[in-house]
């Protein structure tokens, strides 16, 4: 980490083997993002005094990156070791998330196009729908969701996913929105 790590404690003092295993978790937390550049762990104490166990203890982490902030809900625990633990878990998934989102790995799925059925061939098993920027794009029976085929008629409006066929473009995962 670029800064030192900074540990706060409200309400009590934390003890060295509790603030040792703060500074190991965190870093161990650049095995997830080597950029990591700063790292903010505050750990409060029960609410109230008079608590028989001393739970339940808070926990939460602020982690800086490069060109963000991350923010880890506070994790509120009876054992301190158990925030300390599920707080640094939930850093860790974060970490690891924006990690793949950097990398381009974070999957998006692709809007859904509205079209129109312009021709079926009930018996072929097939039909052709029109799409907002008047292409003709071919579907088959298959592609129709809940096996709704049959009961398709022109002018009906579809959503439609598109893909790349042997023959050209074609719709898959076809769903009526409402009939013509």
């Amino acid at each position: 980490m670029q800064r030192p790590l900074k540990i706060i404690s409200r309400d009590f003092p934390l003890s060295d083997a509790f603030d040792a295993e703060i500074r190991r978790k965190a870093e161990f937390l650049e095995n997830f993002y080597p950029r990591l550049s700063g790292c903010e762990v505050t750990v409060r104490a029960p609410a109230i005094k008079h608590h028989r166990k001393g739970g339940p203890f808070v926990v939460g982490l602020r982690m800086t990156v490069p060109g963000k902030e991350l923010n880890v809900d506070l994790q509120a625990q009876e054992e301190l070791s158990q925030a300390i633990r599920e707080a640094f878990d939930a850093a860790r998934r974060q970490l690891e998330d924006y990690a793949r989102e950097q990398r381009g790995a974070v999957k998006t799925h692709e809007p859904t196009a509205l079209g129109h059925i312009v021709r079926l061939e009930r018996e072929l098993g097939f039909g052709f729908l029109e799409t907002g920027d008047g292409r003709e794009i071919y579907f088959h029976r298959n592609s129709v969701i809940d096996g709704d085929f049959d009961k398709l008629q022109i002018g009906a409006e579809l959503r439609f996913a598109e893909e790349e066929g042997e023959q050209g473009p074609q719709a898959s995962t076809v769903i009526p929105t409402r009939p013509a």
